[in-house]
């Protein structure tokens, strides 16, 4: 494993700083990512996505990611993790956004395995979030990934890292894919931002059969490719900054 420093503002690189210089609301750690990459015609992003946050491209083409993870270790600024509230699993699907130099996410939809995460994350962030059983377990190597169908949309699969982690290269796809520290959303018009910091991201390869993934058709979004690039991310401990405007 990598070693990596300790996180402060002081080391941040421009990427990573946060809009405002309020405290950091919010600590949880992300466990046994994948992240499931699509390419995607812009054309057809561009009617899901809102007009104020210019698609971001790689060579042409935009990408659309599908990230089932387990959350740990949740809690709230000063306070202690709340029990069956700390743990659950969940997923996002998302896509990828600029504003006024800043790359960032935007969310099409996330779902967490708590109602109460899911109603909080929905309220203090603006985000579509929603509640929906899950069941992850770690068996032997593969990580077992499995929801139930509602709105459309279900995801059945199992995953597993196939290599040693590594930094991506600067410049490469994958830096482009992972290496966003804030998500974007809008609310009446206005934008939103919210700031996330974690370390860059420790990527290893992946492997990963799906039983059943319609989260991209129960979005109306058809992929260019049926084969994903895969990664895996074992852990990440995250903060997370408050929702401000992000265009004064």
């Amino acid at each position: 494993m990598l070693a990596q420093p300790k996180l402060n503002r002081s080391n941040l690189k421009d990427k990573q700083k946060p809009l405002t210089n309020l405290p950091w609301v919010m600590k949880q750690t992300w466990n046994d990512i994948l992240f499931a990459h699509y390419p995607v015609k812009k054309e057809i992003l561009e009617k899901l996505v809102p007009e104020q946050l210019p698609l971001d491209t790689y060579d042409g083409v935009c990408w659309v990611t599908i990230v089932p993870y387990f959350t740990s270790a949740m809690h709230l600024r000063g306070m202690p993790p709340v029990p069956g509230m700390a743990n659950f699993p969940g997923f996002n699907i998302r896509t990828y956004v600029t504003l006024n130099g800043k790359p960032g996410i935007y969310f099409f939809s996330l779902a967490a395995g708590n109602w109460l995460a899911a109603y909080g994350a929905k309220i203090a962030f603006q985000l579509p979030y929603f509640y929906m059983n899950m069941n992850y377990k770690n068996v032997k190597d593969f990580i077992i990934f499995e929801s139930e169908k509602k709105r459309g949309a279900q995801l059945l699969c199992h995953y597993k890292s196939i290599s040693s982690p590594s930094l991506a290269e600067k410049g490469s796809l994958e830096d482009w894919l992972v290496e966003r520290y804030c998500l974007y959303t809008v609310s009446k018009g206005i934008v939103l931002r919210a700031d996330i910091l974690h370390h860059p991201w420790l990527l290893e390869k992946a492997e990963a059969e799906f039983h059943e993934n319609t989260l991209l058709s129960s979005l109306n979004i058809e992929p260019a490719s049926e084969q994903p690039l895969l990664h895996y991310a074992k852990k990440a401990e995250v903060r997370i900054w408050p929702i401000v405007k992000a265009v004064e």
